[in-house]
């Protein structure tokens, strides 16, 4: 038996995968973005990327539907792909939401010390400070009670959510209407090829929807919440998406579409601009808020990945689980030491807002790789039950991720950003040297409890 306490709802699942996903930091930052690459069709942009994410969401759902693991991808690519393969699938997603939660930290102390200075406290390292509290706060609750754990993500992020959905509404009052030519893609802005550029950020703007996946073993009805919860994450981020796209650029107009591209807080030029400098504080105080419940998110699930690997043999002690809590302590630790570590060696010199964007595309490329293992081992069920639609959707969705990933690497970014691509390699690379340390990796039964329904191994048709 795992030891993992089955008493999780629907609405923690979605607390956990809608933090990981972190709405309002997309609202931030990655609006701007879109905009640089689509002008005025950026909601456009973003309703369409959103039916494309529920492509690759196929995958994962269907997965959830017959079973039920902590690890996660590393369960699901196992039992198709092998252990190898599986094991080197949840290796790779660990780098995913490691580097999510000590970038959320980050980001924590950073927005925090943006509203104090706002009030006229102002201490340069400040933002150092509050971003270590937040993530031993953080770690803290992960291994305390993942029930409070995920009330507490999802109440920070419908608190976050409320508070920019009022800015949006404030601007949808006082600033003129678009005419609904401005919302298709223009020549401009590069015409439908724009809005194509401008989808790779879109979809990383979804990622981590799959989170709820991680909390399989201790959720009641896993087969039933864990897919509502992906599909629940999904549809409040791509709502929220839209939604909020078109009032920033509504807010700075057609003629501030080029400023707008080039914002780096755009909700706080736009709070100052039609509400006043005390709500952009507070606008300050729920991006905090979003991002603890990010770094919260991710701590939670990089525990129960690495439980599940320790499980399988990499290092038994992360298999443990509380007494008390029934969580696996010593595996969320592992997770809050190994964040607040890289925080320390590179949060410093770089500063709160590169090191989360740095931090970050490391993170997406990892969970992009993973992401098309999910595709592959999924369509191999399909085809071998001879289901033929299915996979054409998730293929089609493996394009759009593999387009992703291109446009990360090519053409070749500025150092450092072209680093970061490497980074991965390396980190994968340590998982394969990590195989040939432990063979017992390959050889160990991924699946060991008997709550959990094996996945069915390809070339077999799949339970109804």
């Amino acid at each position: 038996m795992s030891g993992l306490k089955r008493r999780l709802s629907l609405p923690e699942a979605i607390g956990l995968s809608l933090s990981i996903v972190a709405p309002i930091l997309t609202a931030a930052f990655n609006i701007s973005l879109v905009v640089g690459k689509a002008g005025a069709a950026a909601p456009t942009t973003f309703a369409l990327g959103t039916v494309l994410v529920g492509l690759v969401a196929i995958a994962f759902i269907a997965f959830a539907r017959r079973g039920s693991h902590a690890g996660s991808a590393y369960a699901y690519i196992a039992e198709v792909f092998g252990r190898r393969a599986g094991f080197l699938a949840g290796w790779t997603m660990l780098l995913t939401y490691l580097s999510f939660a000590t970038a959320m930290s980050a980001l924590v102390g950073d927005f925090l010390a943006s509203a104090l200075a706002s009030l006229g406290v102002k201490a340069a390292p400040l933002w150092i400070v509050l971003a270590l509290l937040s993530l031993a706060l953080s770690t803290l609750l992960a291994w305390r009670d993942v029930k409070l754990a995920g009330r507490l993500m999802l109440l920070l992020m419908l608190a976050s959510l409320l508070a920019t959905i009022a800015l949006g509404v404030v601007i949808l009052a006082r600033a003129p209407a678009l005419p609904a030519a401005a919302l298709r893609p223009s020549p401009q802005a590069g015409g439908w090829s724009g809005v194509a550029y401008a989808l790779v950020f879109v979809v990383l703007s979804f990622a981590g929807f799959e989170g709820a996946a991680t909390l399989g073993e201790e959720t009641t009805h896993p087969k039933r919440d864990v897919p509502l919860a992906m599909l629940g994450a999904l549809a409040v981020a791509g709502v929220f998406f839209t939604f909020i796209s078109y009032c920033e650029v509504r807010g700075y107009g057609l003629p501030g579409i080029g400023d707008l591209a080039k914002s780096t807080a755009p909700l706080n030029d736009l709070a100052q601009r039609y509400t006043n400098r005390a709500f952009a504080a507070v606008l300050d105080v729920v991006a905090a808020f979003s991002s603890f419940a990010g770094a919260l998110g991710s701590l939670t699930a990089s525990g129960r990945l690495f439980f599940a690997l320790g499980r399988a043999g990499l290092a038994p002690p992360l298999a443990r689980i509380h007494p008390k809590h029934g969580s696996p302590g010593p595996a969320v630790l592992l997770s809050g030491v190994l964040s607040a570590v890289a925080f320390l060696i590179w949060a410093p010199v770089s500063g709160a807002a590169s090191y989360y964007a740095n931090v970050s595309t490391v993170a997406v490329i990892a969970l992009i790789l993973v992401y098309l293992g999910v595709i592959a081992a999924q369509c191999r069920i399909d085809l071998a039950a001879r289901r033929w639609l299915a996979p054409a959707f998730t293929i089609l969705g493996a394009v759009i991720l593999v387009w992703c990933l291109i446009n990360t690497v090519y053409p070749p970014p500025a150092w450092p950003d072209n680093l970061w691509p490497y980074a991965v390699v390396a980190w994968v690379a340590a998982g394969v040297v990590l195989l040939l340390a432990r063979p017992a990796l390959a050889r160990k039964a991924v699946l060991e409890t008997p709550r959990v329904e094996p996945m069915v191994k390809a070339g077999v048709v799949p339970e109804a």
